[in-house]
């Protein structure tokens, strides 16, 4: 469109639009910029200001309530699963590990036993394999699909079939007495020895490290919500300091509910908290610490048990040459690391135990640990001397003959009953420290609520005055 030649103007000249008419409407203005212009007039005035000053309050102190029932929520859960679901799993790998180690050391003594084995012995034997099976189920179901954790149970699962297998042949031939019953008993060894506790300790290790992950989750301090509580705390002081320089009124009913609100909340919060991570802190210290410690003691005890039995039923068959040339039983070598380990164990569990209670069973089982490593030494030098019979009565042999399976069982026995103890001393801190934190996540959600509604009340109250 071309604009009309002005008078007066060269030919040629660039023309101008005509000037807009008075009156005309200018262009409008986006709604943004009008009401950022309306907030900055009612930021002006005292009504304007006291609207932003509720907004900005009922804001924080929203936000403080969200952010602490967040927060709280996902402690208590994490705590709940430590008492309920990663401690029991833990706890049921290394039964998996013990019931399996034990069912090792039960073939052996039976095998050792001649061709009728006691039925006390093969009754120990098959009710550790069930443990053994049912606990895999157990650890199955706890375990997320697709896991490292269910890979291992699938894999337990396929070799414990294959090792019941291998005790059953070496007991077969055992009764008709055939020398490849000890074969068979070896092989049955190596597969328990080379696979299945390698892999029971792989879970256990796992359950372990989903224990730790879940006290990492429950103890840490829920800093973001304090400071926002704290925060909160400090705008409503500011805002009725504020109100009592204006007005000279000391107190806002309203404010003040909201601040009492905060205080409680805040309180509860640090209160709550702090008691839950002390007795959260206190069952793994005196609970969890002693489990894995004694749980390692009674493994070392039924190797070290096997590998005794294993001395006999090899007859020196397998050897280990050590680095200053010394050749060794592999069985009777193993047997001699395994107490070592007891040993360190036992002095570990010792220290940890902070009542007699505790104490007493550890005390007990290192005591008769000293007086199997003295009969075991006696066995050997039967051995080595070509007395087989005699070393055979030393390990398996009747009350009368004093034989080392009594030691071993004293050990066992007592070591149950320390972790029974330490157990119960578990679930008591554990579930004290989760109780602490009960209510507070709807608490802290509740009382936030409050506190914005009496901010608003307060702030209201004062509005009102200008109408």
């Amino acid at each position: 469109m071309t604009h009309p030649q002005q008078a007066g103007a060269p030919p040629g000249a660039p023309t101008m639009p005509p000037a807009t008419p008075a009156g005309a409407p200018a262009s409008r203005r986006t709604a943004f910029a009008e009401g950022a212009d309306r907030l900055r007039a009612a930021a002006t005035t005292e009504p304007g200001r006291l609207r932003v000053i509720g907004a900005v309050l009922a804001v924080l102190v929203v936000a403080f309530g969200a952010v602490t029932a967040w927060q709280m929520s996902d402690r208590s859960h994490a705590a709940d699963d430590v008492l309920h679901s990663s401690q029991p799993l833990s706890a049921g790998a290394a039964d998996i590990y013990r019931s399996l180690a034990d069912a090792n050391t039960a073939a052996s003594s039976g095998f050792l036993a001649g061709g009728q084995e006691p039925v006390a012995t093969t009754r120990r034997y098959e009710r550790d394999i069930e443990t053994a099976a049912a606990g895999l189920v157990t650890a199955a179901a706890g375990a997320e699909s697709g896991s490292p954790a269910a890979d291992t149970i699938a894999r337990l699962n396929k070799l414990l079939p294959r090792y019941k297998g291998l005790v059953e042949r070496a007991r077969a031939n055992n009764r008709q007495g055939f020398p490849v019953g000890g074969a068979y008993l070896r092989a049955a060894n190596e597969v328990m020895q080379r696979q299945m506790l390698p892999a029971a300790q792989d879970l256990y290790t796992k359950e372990n490290q989903r224990l730790r992950s879940d006290y990492a989750d429950a103890t840490p301090y829920p800093w973001f919500a304090i400071v926002l509580g704290v925060l909160a705390l400090a705008a409503l002081g500011w805002v009725q300091r504020r109100h009592f320089l204006r007005t000279n009124r000391v107190l806002n009913q309203g404010l003040v509910a909201a601040t009492a609100a905060c205080a409680i909340a805040l309180m509860w919060l640090v209160v709550g908290h702090s008691v839950a991570r002390a007795g959260l802190n206190s069952s793994y210290d005196h609970g969890v610490r002693s489990l894995n410690v004694l749980h390692d003691a009674r493994i070392a005890s039924l190797n070290a048990r096997g590998n005794e039995n294993l001395t006999l039923v090899s007859r020196g068959a397998e050897t280990r040459k050590l680095a200053n040339g010394r050749v060794l039983d592999a069985y009777d070598y193993a047997y001699a690391q395994d107490m070592k380990a007891l040993s360190a164990h036992l002095a570990e569990a010792g220290s940890l135990a902070d009542d007699q209670a505790g104490d007493r069973p550890v005390a007990a089982a290192a005591g008769s640990m000293k007086v199997w490593q003295q009969r075991h030494d006696q066995a050997r030098a039967a051995d080595d001397d070509g007395n087989y019979q005699a070393a055979l009565n030393k390990v398996v042999g009747s009350k009368a003959d004093q034989p080392t399976g009594e030691c071993f069982d004293s050990v066992d026995a007592n070591l149950a009953k320390a972790l029974d103890h330490e157990e119960s001393r578990f679930e008591q801190a554990a579930g004290d420290g989760r109780d602490a934190m009960s209510g507070l996540p709807l608490g802290s959600a509740v009382l936030a609520l409050l506190a914005a509604a009496g901010a608003v009340l307060g702030i209201g109250r004062r509005l009102s005055e200008y109408r």
